[in-house]
């Protein structure tokens, strides 16, 4: 696969860019923006800096685009954090201009619509990292989970490998970001299910792609976000979650399956499959719904692996999207996913 750069890391005491590539949700929710933003200062101690589109709503893409522009060029910050997602990066991406983001790499950080941008970093040949929200993860009330917390704090500050673990609770239960009472105290969590291993009698190390489903293949019909040459994948390891917007079995399974008949899906060695959020707002399934929910997706992309990728190593249930906690996950990165040990170590 391609020569990738690692981004020089930020140290405590640095600027870092906080921008909103996608919407402006900042200035419609500023409880866990800024409660994120404390975070970033008091954890980590690191300085956020605003751009002008942070907070506005309707932004245009031109707007957007400036401001991931003057992030990545200004010299006195460190690190980009996406204070959220949204559903319309992918009118922002044509604007981008390719040769100032490559000439000023930047550890970005970024999940769910930000896909779009973590793959224009791959396609340029820049570690991305996919996790680690503003508003979503530093923004949880009562406090972040200790493993989404330790992850990030290794992802920004140090290199090397780093050992994912199956999250000892979880949840995907979410409350209103309007009402101050909801921080006022940590969210209600689960007992962790751990991981499910599929084909789990080898050992798969490789560079990462993926993100979002729903963004990626938005990205496919666009034509956006792949090399030119799908060989490049080849040996790879793909990691893929859904979002709140809770896509069905079978959007799932047509998703991959187009993947497969465009001859990426078999490109790589090894797949690690988000645990599915599988309640939302719209939808707030009982926990026997989402169970029934989950299961009904893992069982869609098996299908589709054993149609398109039967010999690809496969987990399930890693803790890297939309759900809580969230494991950083390197964006074109180094991840070894060890089936006989039942191991994930990701390189950041």
């Amino acid at each position: 696969m391609t020569d990738f750069v690692q981004p020089p890391k930020p140290s405590p005491g640095d600027r870092v860019a906080v921008i909103s590539p996608s919407a402006g949700l900042p200035g419609l929710f500023p409880l866990p923006y800024e409660l994120g933003l404390e975070r970033l200062r008091e954890d980590y101690g690191l300085e956020p800096v605003e751009y002008p589109a942070t907070r506005t709503m309707g932004s245009t893409p031109r707007q957007r685009a400036d401001d991931i522009h003057a992030a990545f060029a200004d010299p006195g910050t460190t690190a980009v954090f996406a204070s959220i997602g949204g559903d319309d990066q992918i009118t922002v991406v044509p604007l981008l201009d390719r040769e100032l983001i490559r000439a000023h790499p930047k550890p970005f950080f970024g999940t769910s619509d930000n896909t779009n941008l973590l793959a224009l970093l791959h396609e340029m040949g820049i570690v991305g990292f996919h996790g680690a929200s503003v508003m979503v993860e530093l923004g949880r009330p009562g406090a972040m989970h200790p493993q989404t917390a330790g992850s990030l704090r290794a992802a920004l500050f140090t290199s090397g490998p780093y050992e994912l673990r199956p999250a000892g609770r979880w949840r995907d239960v979410d409350r209103d970001w309007a009402d101050p009472a909801t921080f006022d105290a940590e969210p209600e969590t689960r007992p962790g299910t751990g991981w499910t291993w599929v084909n789990a009698d080898r050992v798969v190390e490789g560079r990462t792609w993926g993100g979002c489903l729903e963004i990626v293949g938005w990205m496919l019909m666009a034509g956006r976000g792949l090399a030119r040459d799908l060989s490049e994948y080849d040996g790879g390891v793909l990691f893929l979650e859904t979002s709140e917007e809770l896509p069905s079995a079978e959007e799932v399974f047509r998703t991959l399956r187009n993947m497969g008949e465009r001859g990426l899906l078999g490109r790589f060695s090894a797949l690690l499959m988000g645990r599915p959020k599988t309640w939302s707002f719209e939808r707030p399934h009982s926990p026997e719904e989402g169970a029934a929910y989950a299961a009904e997706q893992r069982e869609a992309v098996s299908r589709a692996m054993r149609a398109y990728a039967p010999g690809a190593l496969v987990v399930f249930d890693v803790d890297l999207g939309h759900t809580d906690p969230q494991l950083v996950i390197p964006y074109g990165g180094l991840v070894r996913v060890d089936g006989p040990a039942r191991r994930i170590t990701v390189t950041y």
